[in-house]
């Protein structure tokens, strides 16, 4: 009966047609409504909590590893220290202050000694840092890869513990003429800028702290 009056019903004036077939349209029309509903704003609300989800699982994981390293700070921080006092002892082992112009002249001899032609050596002034200063040297030196070879060992072999490190280094093939010994053939120019490093003394921090005083 229902189904009959359903499809004899005039969609175009639904106020005549009779109750049953009103209640099924209304009915749904309202199904129509609570699926958009569904979507439009319960599908968005899962997908919010899904992503906040995701948040919470970064956010216990963050809170996890940072609580993961204040449980181990006190183990970090002795650590440190012990690597400090490494540091330092490793820093004690270079040269003194009255050692360092002894030590340049061992370089520059170590370098002629490897028959390297030493066209320019010269020491600046120091940089002082936490408990050692620098040494910046300017050189520019010719030789081949065996000389270079040579006075790297040779300055390793050293009676004193010496560091030096590149800065700005450049190494190029020697042109004609470049040699004060006539032969430049096969050889390199090392030029540019190395530091070398010495020990400063709890005396000299306390007198250079007295000189640094307002």
């Amino acid at each position: 009966m229902i189904l009959d009056d359903f499809r004899s019903a005039d969609f175009s004036d639904l106020g005549s047609s009779s109750g049953s077939v009103r209640y099924m349209v209304l009915s749904f029309v309202l199904i129509l409504i609570l699926i958009a509903g569904f979507f439009l704003l319960i599908n968005e609300k899962r997908a919010q909590l899904a992503q906040q989800g995701q948040q919470e699982t970064a956010l216990m994981a963050d809170f996890e590893f940072k609580q993961q390293k204040a449980a181990n700070l006190e183990a970090y921080e002795t650590q440190l220290a012990e690597m400090q006092d490494l540091l330092e002892t490793m820093f004690r082992q270079l040269p003194s202050k009255t050692e360092m112009d002894k030590l340049l002249v061992d370089v520059s001899q170590t370098a002629l000694a490897a028959g390297i032609d030493v066209q320019l050596f010269e020491p600046q002034a120091e940089v002082f840092r936490d408990f050692y200063a620098e040494r910046p040297i300017v050189i520019r030196m010719l030789g081949d890869y065996h000389q270079f070879g040579e006075f790297v060992s040779g300055v390793a072999a050293l009676p004193r513990v010496v560091i030096l490190t590149m800065h700005d280094i450049s190494l190029t093939r020697a042109g004609a003429n470049q040699s004060r010994f006539g032969d430049s053939e096969d050889r390199l120019v090392l030029e540019g800028r190395v530091k070398t490093y010495r020990y400063i003394s709890e005396h000299e921090l306390a007198q250079k702290a007295v000189e640094q005083a307002p």
